[in-house]
């Protein structure tokens, strides 16, 4: 039978660990913010921090999980500054408990990037070009595919399929939906497609002292295409940020090839992004942290700034790709 979330105690967690790795813990455990997962840091006997993760029952595969741990384990062979999934009893990364899969990592400290000069962004660009350097040796076969043919088109029919549109927004919905796709899937045509972070925003790099820059939470790496890794780290639209463009692939240049016609995908990622997000919402209803950490999702008011939201995304997208401003 399997557990939920709220099933995981206190003392089961802590067993879990030193079943995991074998040795004693404290009775430390502080519960990290989490929507999707639940994470806890937790303490050896001596003194030692680990985070330990449980994945959120139905959301990915075991064989999807180890893709993510893969891939953070070769950016740590190739000296990319990660933490790494530790190796567990039984010589795997995952191991579970009642349907739940969890791994272990190291505690690794750090603060949050701020940029506040030229030689951030380039330094920003360089280790995201050496991750995407490693994402290109091998493929993750069971991860989401981010193309408005898989991912965005799933997205769209989950919120439809379940009903989850109350009928004075559906039509208009479908009317906005129909348009971003028909004008955004053919701009990812032959574009390629690689492991990537996936959520790679500034929240999910910190500045260690002695290792520089350090790339965390790799539970959303996706195969994709290369500039999604970019893109989110702007603070606005691209026709706005092209100075910060520029300095993220000059570093980027540095180790990765990167395509200026990619530039042409960022909206329209943009736009794949809110629909996602919206999706993964009616995903996590029936969870009550979720409705508690979002009391308007799904209400009339909701789904009205919603789909004005989109309509407007649109728009920018269509203004974008009819001006030179990316090219």
């Amino acid at each position: 039978m399997m557990c939920s979330f709220d099933d995981l105690t206190p003392d089961k967690v802590i067993k879990c660990a030193e079943d995991s790795l074998g040795f004693r813990f404290s009775g430390y455990l502080h519960p990290l913010p989490s929507y999707i997962n639940r994470v806890y840091e937790i303490e050896s006997s001596l003194g030692e921090r680990y985070i330990i993760k449980f994945y959120r029952p139905g959301r990915w595969s075991l064989d999807a999980i180890l893709d993510e741990h893969d891939f953070i384990l070769d950016c740590y062979e190739a000296e990319i500054p990660v933490v790494p999934p530790l190796k567990l009893i039984g010589d795997g990364t995952i191991s579970e408990i009642d349907g739940i899969y969890f791994g272990i990592f190291n505690k690794r400290s750090g603060r949050l990037i701020e940029i506040k000069n030229d030689e951030e962004w380039i330094r920003l660009g360089a280790i995201i070009g050496r991750m995407h350097q490693v994402g290109n040796v091998y493929d993750a076969e069971n991860r989401v595919v981010l193309h408005p043919s898989y991912s965005t088109k799933d997205d769209i029919a989950f919120l439809i399929d379940n009903n989850l549109i109350p009928e004075p927004y559906l039509s208009r919905f479908l009317t906005i939906t129909n348009k971003i796709m028909e004008i955004i899937t053919p701009l990812f045509a032959n574009v390629p497609l690689q492991r990537i972070h996936g959520d790679c925003h500034a929240g999910n790099i910190l500045e260690r002292e002695k290792d520089g820059l350090m790339l965390i939470d790799f539970d959303d790496m996706v195969t994709g295409p290369k500039i999604h890794d970019l893109w989110l780290l702007l603070p606005g639209y691209i026709e706005d940020c092209r100075l910060e463009m520029d300095l993220l692939i000059e570093g980027y240049t540095q180790f990765s090839h990167f395509n200026n016609s990619d530039l042409k995908l960022i909206e329209p990622l943009r736009v794949m992004r809110m629909i996602y997000f919206t999706s993964w919402c009616g995903s996590q209803i029936d969870d009550l942290k979720f409705r508690h950490n979002f009391p308007e999702w799904g209400t009339p008011g909701f789904w009205e700034q919603e789909i004005n939201d989109l309509e407007t995304q649109l728009k920018v997208i269509i203004d974008t790709l009819d001006s030179d401003k990316i090219t």
